[in-house]
């Protein structure tokens, strides 16, 4: 028996368009109904059908669904669960895919009083954005945190995380804070390195654009890739989770500081114990099949 038969994708982007396709493919008596704040992005998801029913109003995407997925960034959820609170049926139970949870489950409690809330973040996504960059194995392997609010309906949340297992994720539990505080060192961290690294060789005066680019087949191009994810989504990810990254950041600088160190007194064998330790863990990533283990990350030439 299929967990939901009526479902409603509000934000049809990268995550949003992926679902609609996962769905078509794995649960395909579902129905779909979508909404975009964007009228452009409207028009292309009705031609593209990625949807039974593209709605003018988030409110009229929700009037008949048992399943209301917020595909949103994470600092408009709030204003998103507003709109559709008047439309919602009393039945139907409210989820996101937001990279925070804690901020984003406050916003949506508040909004949403009396509501089935049950947050989750499926642990996927690409640099690209929008309604064509969406595919259906997006999710497949890949892990889904489903985060229940405390005295969320248990039945609700093994509804949510059983539509997951549908598309094919892996799915795990956790508290909202626990998750923010998991996040914050394994994607939000790393985006903020990135764009850091990528800013600082743009405003390097000395090393000219043609050389950056020309240059960049070794470990710039892979931190041009993670910084050229959707810059509204990480504006509001690392505002919503500032604490979290905050404290990740911190720690960071100090395990920064000791390789200066180590480098600046040519203490080489402190450097090859770090880098031997980083180096199994990019083993037990790829052992536990959440990247590829082919030459060059599988990349093709």
């Amino acid at each position: 028996m299929l967990p939901f038969s009526r479902v409603s994708i509000i934000g049809l982007g990268l995550i949003g368009s992926s679902i609609a396709h996962a769905v078509r493919e794995r649960m395909p008596t579902v129905r779909l109904t979508g909404h975009d704040a964007s009228a452009e992005v409207r028009a292309i998801a009705d031609a593209l059908e990625l949807v039974d029913d593209v709605a003018d109003t988030p409110g009229a995407a929700v009037t008949d669904a048992d399943l209301v997925i917020l595909c949103v960034p994470v600092c408009a959820m709030g204003a998103v669960a507003a709109e559709i609170a008047a439309d919602l049926p009393a039945e139907a139970i409210v989820s996101d895919v937001g990279s925070c949870k804690a901020e984003v489950a406050a916003a949506l409690a508040e909004a949403l009083p009396g509501a089935n809330v049950i947050p989750a973040h499926p642990v996927a996504g690409t640099e690209r954005s929008g309604p064509e960059a969406g595919f259906a194995s997006l999710f497949a392997g890949r892990w889904c945190i489903v985060t229940p609010p405390e005295g969320a309906d248990p039945i609700a949340a093994e509804r949510v995380a059983e539509f997951w297992r549908r598309l094919g994720s892996q799915v795990e539990t956790m508290a909202p804070d626990h998750h923010d505080r998991v996040l914050a060192v394994t994607s939000h961290l790393p985006h903020l390195i990135a764009y850091t690294i990528v800013g600082t060789a743009s405003d390097l005066e000395e090393v000219t654009s043609s050389e950056v680019i020309k240059f960049s087949a070794g470990g710039f191009r892979d931190f041009t890739r993670i910084a050229a994810s959707d810059p509204t989504m990480w504006r509001d990810v690392f505002l919503s989770n500032k604490e979290a990254v905050l404290e990740m950041l911190q720690r960071f600088s100090e395990d920064l500081s000791q390789l200066q160190r180590a480098i600046r007194w040519g203490d080489g064998d402190a450097l090859f114990e770090h880098f031997t330790k980083t180096r199994a863990i990019r083993r037990s990533i790829v052992e536990q099949g959440q990247d590829d283990a082919a030459p060059d990350f599988g990349r093709r030439h």
